[in-house]
């Protein structure tokens, strides 16, 4: 297993040598979007309609931050639970974005459309939300703020840890790593 440090937007270039299993570090801008706000963005392109950012080589956290402490960007921002936005990420993988962080597994379907759009899935370590929100330098709210902790934000990272879980080959981190340990008959 490699680890990378890249930049976003990401491109297919990106994408494609990363390989499941494989630590990434990530630097620039990334957008926050749970299920409601998934819902809406998916609306959008169904209609249409401008999306509140640019999509292309875009990168969703799957992430309900808290309220910040005095002087911070953003308080604790753990990833939330990936396939609740299952039947949401192809649309999103096939209108240009390439990367979604989360945790836990994905269905098949996001599977298959990360190798048809080299889309990747990143895991962030749950449980871990403090830590990885003093990689976030900066949160601003761009759409839906009602929405509270889920209204999408477009944060600034640098050097946010993630592990790629699916890759644009196919693979899965969790098959993978169980395969290992299966006793064959």
């Amino acid at each position: 297993m490699a680890t990378y440090t890249l930049t976003t937007p990401l491109t297919s270039e990106d994408t494609k040598k990363l390989v499941a299993g494989d630590t990434v570090l990530l630097n620039g801008t990334i957008y926050t979007a749970r299920d409601a706000a998934h819902k809406r963005l998916v609306e959008l392109i169904e209609a249409g309609k401008e999306l509140p950012f640019d999509l292309e080589g875009s990168v969703i956290y799957f992430v309900g931050p808290t309220p910040p402490k005095p002087g911070d960007p953003i308080g604790s921002a753990g990833p939330t639970t990936s396939y609740r936005m299952d039947s949401y990420s192809p649309t999103m993988l096939k209108h240009g974005s390439k990367g979604m962080i989360g945790k836990g597994k994905r269905n098949q379907e996001v599977k298959d459309a990360c190798v048809a759009y080299d889309g990747i899935y990143f895991g962030a370590t749950g449980g871990a939300g403090a830590l990885l929100g003093k990689q976030i330098r900066s949160a601003e709210v761009i759409a839906y703020p009602e929405l509270g902790p889920e209204a999408v934000r477009k944060i600034t990272v640098e050097d946010f840890p993630v592990t790629v879980v699916n890759d644009t080959k196919g693979n899965d981190i969790y098959q993978m790593g169980r395969a290992q340990y299966e006793v064959k008959d």
